[in-house]
C-alpha cells in the first residue's frame, strides 16, 4: 500500500530565546525553587515524589506538568517552565509541577542530574528507561501512565481550583507523553492537554512510515526542515526486514498486557486531544548540541526518520493525514535551539506552546 501526502510545514519562527536568567544558573537543585510532595500509587505499590515550583498563586486555574527526560533532570526540566512561566506572566493562576520517576541507587548512577534527590524507602521504583515506555515498576504494582493518572488526580484534590492540566514533556519525556496520550484516564473535571517537544522516536498506529519526495522523486531527508513543506510517500513496512517497527514502543502492536488492549479506544483518545508538537530547529543532524550519540539509531527508529526534527515533521505529517485530519494542531519549531530543554521551552515559541497563548 502505498500513497502520497504533502505536508506543507507551518512552522513558528519566533524570536531567538530570551537571555538565560541567572535565578536558574546554579545547579538546578529543585529544592531551590519547589516545594517537595509525594503522591501514593496505591496500597502497595510506593509513592511519586513531585515538585511544585514556589511561585504561584493560593487559588490556581491550571497546572503545567512538566516530564524530565532519561537523565532524570527533573530540576533542570522544572526550571527551564518556571523560566518560560516568569517571562510570559502565568506563574500567578497556574501550577508548575515536575515529577520524578525514582530508581534505585544503582542504577542512578545511569541517570542521575545534579540537584535530584535520590529514592527513599517508600518510593515506587523503575529502571532508567522503563518508565518512558509506561511499564510497571519494579514490584509490578502500578505502570507509569497509571502513576501519572495519580499525580493529576492529586493535584486536584489538593488544588479543587485547577481545570485544565498541561502534560509537556522533552526527549525521553516526550516519548512518554506521546505514548501516554492515548491510554490517560484523567479525572471527572480537568481537562488534558499535551505539549510534546524533541522526542526520540514516536508511537505509530499502523505500518505506514514516511519516505520524503520532491517533484515526485526520492527526496533526502535533510530536505525536511523548517523553511518549507515536505512531501512524504507513506510505505507499508515489512515486518521481516525490521521486526520490531511496529511493536510497542514504536508500533501499536504487542502492547504490554496492562495497558488498555483495545488499539481502536487508544488511537480514537489520541486522535481527540488536544495536543501540540515543538521541535528545535538545531535538533538534526550529528553536532554535539544535537546528542546524537544518544539518539535511536534501531532499524525501528530509522523507518522514522534520521534525527529529532525529521522524524518529529514526519510524524505530524502522518497525524495530520491519517490520524486526525480536522484537528488543529500545530508543528511548532523553535529558531535556533538544538536539544536542550533550557532553550526550547522558554523561548517564544515554547512558550506559546506550553501555555497556549500567543
Amino acid at each position: 500500500m502505498k500513497s502520497t501526502s504533502t505536508f506543507l510545514l507551518a512552522s513558528v519562527l519566533a524570536f531567538a530565546p530570551a537571555p538565560f536568567h541567572p535565578l536558574f544558573a546554579a545547579d538546578n537543585s529543585l529544592n531551590a525553587i519547589a516545594d517537595a510532595y509525594r503522591v501514593k500509587l496505591g496500597e502497595s505499590a510506593g509513592d511519586l515524589p513531585y515538585f511544585v515550583a514556589k511561585y504561584h498563586g493560593p487559588t490556581p486555574h491550571s497546572a503545567l506538568i512538566v516530564l524530565h527526560g532519561h537523565p532524570r533532570d527533573a530540576g533542570k526540566t522544572l526550571a527551564a517552565a518556571l523560566k518560560a512561566a516568569q517571562l510570559a506572566a502565568k506563574t500567578d493562576d497556574r501550577l508548575l509541577v515536575a515529577p520524578l520517576f525514582p530508581v534505585s541507587d544503582a542504577q542512578a548512577a545511569h541517570c542521575h542530574s545534579p540537584g535530584v534527590p535520590p529514592a527513599q524507602a517508600d518510593d515506587a521504583l523503575w529502571s532508567c528507561s522503563s518508565w518512558i515506555e509506561g511499564d510497571l515498576d519494579n514490584q509490578g504494582n502500578t505502570s507509569s501512565f497509571a502513576a501519572l493518572d495519580s499525580l493529576v488526580g492529586e493535584l486536584k484534590i489538593k488544588w479543587p481550583t485547577v481545570r485544565s492540566v498541561t502534560i509537556a514533556g522533552f526527549s525521553a519525556g516526550a516519548q512518554f507523553v506521546q505514548h501516554y496520550v492515548g491510554f490517560a484516564h484523567p479525572p471527572a473535571g480537568v481537562k488534558l492537554r499535551y505539549v510534546i517537544a524533541d522526542p526520540g522516536s514516536w508511537l505509530y498506529f499502523d505500518s505506514r512510515r514516511p519516505q520524503p519526495v520532491k517533484n515526485d522523486r526520492p527526496a533526502d531527508w535533510r530536505d525536511c526542515n523548517q523553511q518549507g513543506g515536505c512531501s512524504f510517500d507513506w510505505v507499508e513496512n515489512r515486518n521481516d526486514l525490521c521486526p520490531n517497527v511496529d511493536r510497542w514502543k514504536y508500533g501499536i502492536e504487542a502492547v504490554p498486557a496492562f495497558l488498555d488492549q483495545n488499539s481502536t479506544s487508544v488511537r480514537q483518545r489520541y486522535a481527540s486531544a488536544d495536543i501540540t508538537y515543538l521541535e528545535g530547529e538545531k535538533d538534526t543532524g550529528s553536532s554535539p548540541g544535537t546528542f546524537y550519540k544518544i539518539l535511536d539509531k534501531s532499524c525501528a527508529a530509522q523507518a522514522q526518520g534520521p534525527y529529532r526534527l525529521q522524524r518529529g515533521i514526519a510524524y505530524a505529517a502522518y497525524d495530520r493525514r491519517f490520524i486526525a485530519p480536522h484537528a488543529k494542531r500545530d508543528l511548532l519549531i523553535v529558531p535556533d535551539c538544538a536539544h536542550d530543554v533550557a532553550c526550547v521551552f522558554p523561548s517564544t515559541t515554547g512558550r506559546s506552546a506550553l501555555f497556549d497563548a500567543p
